[in-house]
């Protein structure tokens, strides 16, 4: 492949991640302003937890379905869900709408960023990729912490639904790059399986259970729960006997791969969790703007990005269960400190709180993905690495939805304790409705009250994964060290 092929099909892929990557953050910002003015508070979950749940079940198929029918037919496919999405999200009329286009935006966004990485490991030599691996990981960063600048200003200065629309512009470029540039090769050979049925069922599973959370405590809600439970039962019996499971259950009969995905999934349910209603904070309680929202979540990325990089750099030194146990601690005073806050809170004081968060993950979850891929065989190094990216998704999406609930239910009653008309929430969200200083206080006393259970989750969910981090066997990873240079960089 020529060099300058090779140049624009970089430059495609860079866009991909940076649209993937960038959108949970600047879609985190928006919230607020589009509840104010869709209405729908109670749905305010489920619009990050469908797209992170459609996002986080079609990861493994895309990868499959590029072995059958190559990587560029199934890009241009991830990517027409994702702008598809786009412009219906940017077109909704209703919190319903939303989540439906949010829902195709997540389909897309589940094969974009492992499809660019898969492309990105054909097209380089491991050395190359090493030297290259940089630059991918710097568009993750600059991504994550422009996104909530960027949903802001968009905001603030022309409408959330740009929000959405700013995707067709670089979008299509990526596309249009990748399908002149990029020449396939099918890698598949002889009988491929494809374990749809476990992907239906894990879906299933998953959406019912978030189902019956939203509504808890009543016949409905507990019969889905129910119902949930009994398809992750045969879920569990499908993957047993499928050749090619979409969850490897085998790997999980070992102790550092339980502990690292259950890691995951309790961190992922307090960062993105607290992630997603940080700005719905700042903006209805504190009374700041959109703006101002999305600097307050900053600081949580941008340590993230910096103490990743660090950790890595100290992993063979400090050692990844050490690294673990430390970079998680901080998470969880972070999360501590986090739910602390009350209608007095201050922005400032905020900001160092997720910032303490941001750094926790960063030195806690490479070095966690690190010592699996070092020691894990060669052959499920792929299945390993998914599966990971897998448990951190999927905690987010349950801590949003299970955070989004309690939210709702603590809210409800808050407002009827005080005898205020759950209508006024929506007045206080949108920037230009009419407010009152009585009613104003009022409202935000009792979102102050209702977002705080939302921190107390998330410090429960951080503190169960520091007991997680310490039930870690202690590993060398010194007489494989080279297994993980390849595979480090690319999860952040």
């Amino acid at each position: 492949m020529s060099r300058n092929r090779i140049i624009l099909i970089t430059i495609g892929i860079m866009l991909s991640i940076f649209l993937a990557s960038m959108e949970s953050t600047v879609v985190a910002t928006a919230m607020p302003t589009i509840v104010g003015q869709l209405g729908g508070l109670e749905h305010y979950s489920w619009v990050f937890s469908v797209y992170m749940l459609t996002s986080t079940t079609s990861v493994p198929l895309y990868g499959k379905l590029s072995d059958l029918y190559g990587r560029r037919r199934l890009y241009v496919i991830a990517m027409t869900h994702f702008l598809a999405g786009s412009v219906l999200a940017g077109m909704a009329t209703s919190m319903t709408t939303l989540i439906f286009a949010r829902a195709l935006q997540g389909l897309g966004a589940g094969g974009v960023m492992p499809l660019a990485f898969i492309i990105i490991g054909e097209m380089f030599s491991l050395e190359q990729r090493a030297k290259m691996q940089g630059f991918f990981s710097g568009v993750w960063g600059v991504s994550s912490i422009i996104g909530p600048l960027l949903g802001g200003f968009i905001v603030e200065q022309l409408s959330w639904r740009w929000v959405f629309y700013v995707n067709l512009i670089p979008g299509p470029i990526a596309v249009a790059i990748v399908v002149l540039a990029w020449r396939d090769t099918i890698h598949a050979r002889g009988k491929v399986s494809v374990d749809y049925l476990g992907a239906i069922l894990l879906s299933a599973s998953v959406v019912t259970l978030l189902l019956g959370l939203m509504e808890t405590g009543t016949t409905t809600s507990w019969a889905l729960i129910a119902l949930a439970v009994v398809l992750f039962v045969v879920l569990l019996w499908v993957e047993g006997r499928a050749p090619d499971p979409i969850l490897p259950l085998p790997l999980f009969r070992e102790s550092l791969f339980a502990a690292a995905s259950s890691h995951g999934l309790l961190t992922g349910w307090a960062m993105f969790g607290s992630l997603s209603f940080i700005p719905l904070f700042v903006q209805t309680v504190l009374g700041t703007s959109a703006m101002q929202a999305g600097l307050t979540i900053t600081p949580m990325l941008l340590g993230w990005v910096i103490a990743s990089i660090i950790g890595t750099r100290l992993i063979l030194r400090v050692g990844f269960r050490r690294l673990g146990v430390i970079g998680t601690s901080v998470f969880l005073v972070g999360a501590a400190l986090m739910s602390t806050v009350n209608v007095d809170a201050s922005q400032t004081g905020m900001m160092i709180y997720v910032s303490l968060m941001g750094i926790g993950m960063g030195l806690s979850v490479p070095s966690f993905l690190i010592a699996v891929q070092t020691t894990v065989e060669k052959r499920h190094l792929g299945t390993a690495t998914s599966t990971l990216q897998f448990s951190r998704s999927m905690g987010g999406t349950l801590g949003v939805s299970v955070m989004g609930a309690a939210l709702s239910m603590r809210l409800a009653s808050n407002l009827a304790a005080s005898g205020l008309d759950p209508q006024l929430v929506a007045a206080l969200l949108d920037p230009i409705g009419p407010q009152t200083v009585l009613v104003d206080a009022g409202v935000r006393l009792a979102l102050a009250d209702a977002i705080h259970v939302v921190f107390v989750i998330a410090l429960v969910a951080a503190a169960l994964g520091l007991l997680a981090v310490l039930f870690t066997p202690r590993v060398d990873l010194r007489d494989s060290s080279s297994a993980p240079r390849e595979g480090a960089a690319t999860m952040e």
